[in-house]
C-alpha cells in the first residue's frame, strides 16, 4: 500500500518510488517512436474522448507509455496488473503521481489482492476493456455481469487470452466484440518471438546467473514464443531440445536444427526447462521423478499452471528460497529441483519483460485497435476479430521509417501483372 497520499484512486506499493518510475518511463519512451507518433495524433484528434477504459496489463514502463497515449487521446483509464509478479512498483507509483492514472498493482500481491485490483478496475464501469490474459473479460462475464451492457468492445494482448476468448465466442457467451491484438503480424511475429525469446533468457540469467553455453535447455512448445526462446538459447550456445504435441511444429523444430523428443525423454538430460505452451501440467507429477538433480524449471506462458507446482510440493521433502526468485525443492531421494519465479512469467517476475523497441509495435497495435473499435463497434458482432490488415501494415511501415529503412513500391505494370492471369511464360 502506498505510504503517501494522493487524490487519484490507487493501490500501489509506495508513491515515493515515483521519481525512479518516471525516469524509467521516459527511458522506455525513447525506444517507442511509433507509439509516440500515434500519441501526437491522438492529442489532435481525441478518438477516445470520454471513453472509460479498464486496462489489465503488465504494469511496466512500456505499458505506462501506452496508458499515457490513451489518456492523451481522451480516454479515462483505470489500470490493474495482469499478473501478480509482473508489476514494476516504481512505474505504478509514477503513473499515479505524475500522470494521474488510477493504478491498482503491487509486485508480489496475493491472489486476493490481485482480484480486488481487477474489481477496482471494473468499478470504473468501463466501456472498453484492454486485457492481457482475459481475466478482466472473464470476471465481467461471471461475477460482474451487471456491467456488461455498457461495454462496447475490447482488445486482447496475448495468446492465452485469445484462446480463452475464442472459446467464449464459440460457446456464444462473449457479450461484446474484441480485437485479438496478439494475432497482428506486427505483434506475434516480433513481440512473441524476439521479445519473449530475449526477455525469457534475461529472466533466467538474472534469477540464477548460470552459464547457458553448453547446457541442455528444453523448450516446451514451438509456437512463436517457443521459437524465440529456442533461437536465442541456441545463439547463447545452449543445446536446445524441443517438446511438442503438434507434428507440424515438431517437424519445423527439427528442420530448424533442434532435437525433438517427448518431455519424458527430455527429463533425464535437461538442465533448464522453459514452458511456453499456454496449457496446464506440461511438466507434471510423472516428470518430477525423472528430472536430474539441479534441474531448473521455469515458465514463460501467461498463467502459472504449466508446471504442476502443487504436485511438486506434495512429493518434495522440503522447500526453501535459494536466492531471489529461485525456490529449491528437496526430493526424498536427495535430488534438488529449482523453480523460478513461482512458476509465473519468468521474463517479468525476475526481469523487465520485453524490450521497449518491440513493445512499440505491440502497443501501437493496441492504440490503433482501440481507436478502430470505438469508431466501428456498432457494426461488429460479438466475436473475436483480427487487427485490420491496413492497421497492421501501417504499424510496420511506421516502425521501418523510425528505424531509417525504406522499401520498394510496385509499379503500375507490376500491380497489373499480379492482379491478372492471362500473361503466362
Amino acid at each position: 500500500m502506498s505510504t503517501a497520499t494522493t487524490t487519484v484512486p490507487c493501490d500501489v506499493k509506495d508513491l515515493s518510488l515515483a521519481d525512479a518510475g518516471k525516469r524509467r518511463i521516459e527511458w522506455a519512451a525513447q525506444s517507442m517512436p511509433v507509439l509516440a507518433t500515434i500519441r501526437k495524433q491522438f492529442i489532435k484528434t481525441q478518438p477516445l474522448a470520454g471513453i472509460r477504459v479498464a486496462a489489465c496489463l503488465h504494469v511496466t514502463t512500456e505499458t505506462a507509455n501506452l496508458m499515457i497515449a490513451l489518456r492523451d487521446g481522451g480516454a479515462n483509464i483505470t489500470l490493474c496488473a495482469s499478473n501478480p509478479l509482473s508489476t514494476q512498483d516504481e512505474v505504478a507509483a509514477s503513473l499515479v503521481r505524475d500522470y494521474s492514472i488510477p493504478t491498482f498493482a503491487i509486485k508480489g500481491e496475493s491472489n486476493d489482492s490481485y482480484y480486488s485490483h481487477l474489481n477496482a478496475a471494473l468499478d470504473s464501469a468501463p466501456q472498453f476493456t484492454m486485457d492481457d490474459g482475459a481475466d478482466v473479460v472473464t470476471l465481467l462475464h461471471t461475477k460482474r455481469k451487471d456491467l456488461l451492457p455498457a461495454v462496447i468492445g475490447g482488445t486482447e494482448e496475448t495468446t492465452t487470452g485469445v484462446i480463452r476468448l475464442r472459446a467464449m465466442a464459440k460457446d456464444k457467451v462473449l457479450a461484446y466484440p474484441i480485437i485479438a491484438v496478439n494475432d497482428a503480424l506486427t505483434k506475434h511475429l516480433f513481440d512473441n518471438r524476439y521479445g519473449t525469446g530475449q526477455s525469457t533468457l534475461d529472466g533466467i540469467i538474472r534469477a540464477t546467473n548460470i552459464l547457458l553455453a553448453g547446457i541442455n535447455i528444453v523448450v516446451a512448445g514451438y509456437g512463436w514464443c517457443g521459437r524465440g526462446v529456442a533461437m536465442r538459447a541456441k545463439g547463447m550456445g545452449a543445446n536446445v531440445i524441443v517438446t511438442e504435441i503438434d507434428p507440424t511444429k515438431a517437424i519445423e523444430a527439427v528442420m530448424d536444427g533442434f532435437r525433438v523428443m517427448t518431455m519424458a525423454e527430455a527429463c533425464p538430460i535437461g538442465d533448464v526447462f522453459v514452458t511456453v505452451t499456454g496449457n496446464k501440467s506440461v511438466i507434471a507429477r510423472e516428470h518430477f521423478d525423472k528430472l536430474k538433480s539441479g534441474a531448473i524449471l521455469c515458465n514463460s506462458g501467461h498463467f502459472n499452471v504449466e508446471i504442476d507446482l502443487d504436485q511438486l510440493a506434495a512429493v518434495a521433502s522440503s522447500r526453501k528460497e535459494a536466492r531471489p526468485f529461485v525456490e529449491e525443492f528437496s526430493m526424498k531421494d536427495g535430488r534438488k529441483l529449482y523453480v523460478l519465479g513461482e512458476g509465473r512469467l519468468i521474463n517479468l517476475a525476475a526481469a523487465e519483460g520485453h524490450p521497449a523497441s518491440v513493445m512499440d509495435m505491440s502497443f501501437a497495435n493496441q492504440a490503433l485497435a482501440a481507436e478502430y473499435m470505438v469508431k466501428n463497434h456498432a457494426k461488429l458482432e460479438k466475436k473475436v476479430y483480427p487487427v485490420p490488415e491496413d492497421l497492421d501494415k501501417r504499424v510496420a511501415k511506421m516502425k521501418l521509417e523510425s528505424m531509417g529503412f525504406s522499401i520498394d513500391k510496385l509499379t503500375p505494370e507490376q500491380e497489373e501483372y499480379l492482379a491478372g492471369w492471362s500473361e503466362g511464360t
